[in-house]
């Protein structure tokens, strides 16, 4: 009908759809593996880190970062945080080139891209490559597979992983296409018995070099290597004619694998790091060689250390400034600490970072600090963990347009400084982390206690951390959780009613994993009654503080009062979810599959509770933080509540479906607002709704948080309208706004519609601020935005009206509604209840015009 786009916009419109101002909350210290670095060649201070499941940053003037992907991180492109490549067009500072997948085996469904931008990170666009990429696959910090022809800056090439090969770009990455006469792709797989396909997938090709010195064959460089992961027949392939024909470079070594290869251009000289992994984990052997371009001749550079080596080499970094001066970097050196080495006269000799004193006493040549991220000193380097200088070192760069300044990366941060050359003149240099606004942690939990710490963050790889009060959400935090420290803590709870009492489950084997507080998670303790062999899972803390229910990883549910061991809980399925009542200490309750059960006896025993009907699956169980009974359930059908402890529920809304976490944050003055994951009028967004899910607002607009089911969610139990996300990969976001429920303004119109002023027809508005002070709000009749324009019309007859409804619920959803439309079908007036909310308006038929 001419009127469905009308109506179905205007329906859209009905909505609220004011997207909050979202920021990170601070840990200051990056938290992940920071794969590359690459500084622009030519325009000083642009340059770029990528991230294996964080995407890419933008370093910023003070030595900060800004991140540049999160706007192409929705639900459906979460993989884009994973960065395989990086590549900066030698002849445009504007233009930046990453290579966008994270998995080439089952983890994920969907074919990688090849992202360009034109204004440094702010806007993209996208040539879809009909393969998957790999950001987050082994041999991730090998590098760059990506690269751009210095001489011309239509031509790209990138070195793909599987068998894929090499692909070339002769339009400015509009498109790419196989090169076919390089047939070398790669035979290595690091685990080839390895099911999954994790490791058993070949890792292709390495790394694209262009010779700059080269001259140039129909205005392209002709001098280009390629590195494969190819030990056996070669790893370095050299094309001297522009990429037309292909060949091993003569004379490579053939034992490791290249990790880095890099042109010194002003002595005509590659320099290659090699390791006997493809890293990022492994590697206890390798070398640093150069190669002469000019003569064609190798040269064996591998610092000695008096010993057989037991690490291979990852990091390589060149200084253009001053021809023959370079650092290189251990990939992985467990013990004692990593080690990097300094060369000033092109590898020929080398001085370490530190050497052995008087074993196992070293003298450290370095200095190091952490005032961006306390945390990384107070909870590591000086708490008996040696790796102060970090591991999985494969980005290592020295700034073009500044000898002094130098970054790497690590598994954990940004290391570096602004003092390299007085390693050259002291034999000592500088070091701290340099990683602020890259946030790269994967959230496992999040909680806000009612008139308790404001934040606690169950973080993989770095246990977790405490903010106590909503001012030191901006502030990275002294100390991680300690005391045990989990490497990954997988959930944790407070007790509703004793707020200072909290309780953390951790994933590591042959230890007791379970954490409890009675400070709000300032300071922390082993729980002495849980056993070394049940790990992970999730907590859930009774009302009063007393019993923790644990549903484990490998030994089903567990319970334990006053801090008695954990004994099972019979009357539970393994695995299944778990809440506390946060007002009630006598209930608990738990969902598996459909089935919703409660405990009155205080966790000792389950027994089935109110039905959940057409619902197929319980995704999250969240009690309210005040009032007892009342509990909420997500669902793959909507949320259900409860305000009868889970005797029974009503379906809260439909509008949303495939709902996953779901959570509680105060609002203005007594009321709540609830927030949810799902499948709603915008998408598969985050929601929030101030009536207790009669109406939803999209929170999170264009902000990207990844694959919502890998969210975690809660709301402020302090600050009203205040709101955190947990990602998979970009850590923890937060937001502060308020929702206004829609409201109804006039009736639903008899069967003759208006007919003299607009004024009078039905309108809904609402109004969301955010904390950046933005206004959305949908208009009224007399306010409606272009092409719909208000006016008067003709009573007309609902022959159509039917039909109509059917489209619209096709189209949109369900709902009651009533159509009047014009004679000439100029004008329809329509009205529709969705959600029990009315919507009205006379709008003009854009199909027709006025």
């Amino acid at each position: 009908m001419k009127s469905l786009q009308a109506l179905s916009l205007l329906l859209a419109a009905a909505h609220s759809e004011a997207a909050f101002s979202w920021n990170n909350v601070r840990l200051g210290g990056g938290g992940g593996f920071v794969s590359g670095i690459v500084f622009h060649p030519k325009t000083q201070g642009v340059a770029y880190a990528r991230t294996d499941i964080g995407g890419l940053y933008k370093l910023n003037s003070d030595d900060s970062w800004r991140a540049v992907t999160d706007d192409i991180t929705q639900d459906g492109t979460w993989h884009n945080w994973g960065i395989d490549a990086l590549a900066l067009d030698p002849q445009n500072a504007q233009v930046v080139y990453a290579a966008l997948g994270m998995y080439t085996n089952f983890f994920e469904n969907d074919n990688g891209a090849i992202a360009k931008s034109t204004d440094q990170g702010n806007t993209w666009s996208f040539s879809n490559l009909p393969f998957k990429v790999g950001g987050n696959m082994p041999g991730r910090g090998t590098g760059e597979r990506l690269a751009v022809d210095p001489a011309n800056s239509n031509i790209i090439y990138f070195g793909a992983r599987s068998g894929h090969g090499l692909w070339k770009s002769s339009d400015g990455g509009v498109t790419f296409s196989n090169v076919a006469s390089f047939t070398n792709t790669g035979t290595f797989r690091q685990n080839p018995s390895d099911s999954s396909g994790y490791q058993s997938d070949l890792m292709g090709l390495l790394f694209v070099t262009f010779d700059s010195t080269s001259p140039t064959v129909n205005g392209a460089t002709s001098r280009i290597f390629v590195g494969v992961a190819d030990n056996v027949t070669a790893s370095i392939y050299v094309s001297t004619d522009a990429g037309s024909t292909w060949s091993p470079l003569a004379g490579q070594p053939r034992t490791f694998f290249p990790h880095k290869c890099k042109l010194q251009p002003i002595q005509k000289s590659l320099y290659l790091t090699y390791s006997n992994g493809m890293g990022p984990y492994d590697g206890s052997d390798g070398a640093v060689w150069r190669y002469d371009l000019t003569g064609g001749s190798w040269t064996n550079i591998t610092p000695d250390i008096g010993q057989k080596l037991y690490f291979g080499f990852g990091g390589l970094g060149i200084d253009m400034l001053k021809p023959g001066y370079l650092v290189v970097a251990s990939l992985n050196s467990w013990w004692p600490n990593a080690q990097l080495f300094r060369s000033n006269n092109s590898g020929v000799s080398w001085t370490p970072i530190w050497e052995w004193h008087w074993y196992p006493n070293t003298t450290d040549h370095f200095s190091i600090s952490s005032p961006n991220a306390p945390w990384i000193k107070n909870s590591y380097w000086d708490n008996g963990e040696d790796k102060d200088l970090g591991w999985m070192i494969e980005a290592l760069e020295i700034d073009p347009f500044d000898s002094n300044h130098w970054l790497y990366g690590t598994g954990m941060t940004v290391m570096g400084g602004h003092d390299l050359t007085s390693w050259d003149s002291s034999h000592h240099v500088s070091i701290t982390t340099l990683a602020d606004g890259i946030e790269e942690t994967s959230i496992q939990s999040l909680v806000s206690a009612p008139g308790g710490s404001e934040l606690l963050a169950a973080v993989g790889d770095i246990s977790g951390f405490t903010f106590s009060s909503p001012s030191s959400l901006a502030t990275a935090p002294a100390y991680n959780w300690m005391n045990p420290k989990f490497a990954t803590s997988t959930d944790v709870d407070y007790a509703g009613q004793n707020v200072a009492k909290a309780v953390r489950s951790g994933n590591g084997k042959g230890t007791q994993q379970i954490g409890i507080s009675n400070d709000g998670g300032i300071t922390w303790s082993t729980h002495s009654g849980a056993s070394t062999t049940a790990y992970g899972g999730s907590v859930a803390y009774s009302a009063s503080g007393d019993t923790i229910l644990w549903s484990t990883a490998n030994e089903g549910v567990l319970r334990s009062q006053n801090i008695n061991t954990f004994t099972s809980v019979s009357s539970l399925p393994s695995n299944a979810l778990i809440a506390s009542d946060k007002q009630n200490s006598n209930y608990f309750y738990a969902g598996s599959s459909s089935n919703f059960y409660i405990s009155s006896d205080n966790g000792q025993s389950f027994f089935s509770g109110g039905s959940l009907s057409g619902a197929s699956r319980i995704n999250y169980i969240a009690a309210h933080p005040t009032t007892a009974g009342q509990v909420y359930v997500s669902t793959n059908a909507g949320i259900y509540m409860s305000t009868n402890f889970g005797r029974s529920f009503t379906a809260l809304t439909t509008a949303l479906t495939n709902v996953s976490q779901i959570a509680l944050g105060v609002g203005p003055g007594s009321t709540w607002y609830l927030y949810a994951f799902g499948a709603g009028y915008n998408g598969n967004k985050l929601y929030g709704s101030a009536d207790n899910g009669n109406s939803w607002t999209d929170l999170q607009g264009a902000r990207g948080f990844g694959q919502i089911t890998q969210c975690k969610l809660t709301g402020s139990g302090n600050v009203a309208g205040q709101v955190y996300v947990g990602t998979n990969g970009r850590g923890i976001f937060v937001a502060q706004g308020s929702i206004i429920a829609s409201t109804i303004t006039n009736d639903t119109p008899t069967s003759t519609p208006p007919s003299t002023s607009p004024t009078s027809t039905a309108t809904t508005t609402t109004t969301m601020t955010s904390t950046s002070s933005s206004t959305t709000s949908i208009s009224t009749p007399t306010e409606t935005p272009s092409p719909y324009i208000i006016f008067p019309i003709q009573d007309v007859s609902q022959s159509q009206v039917t039909t109509f409804q059917t489209e619209l619920e096709q189209t949109i959803g369900a709902f009651n509604v009533a159509i009047y439309e014009s004679a000439d079908g100029s004008w329809v007036f329509w009205t529709a209840k969705l959600n029990s909310t009315q919507v009205s308006a006379v709008v003009a038929n854009p199909a027709v015009g006025p």
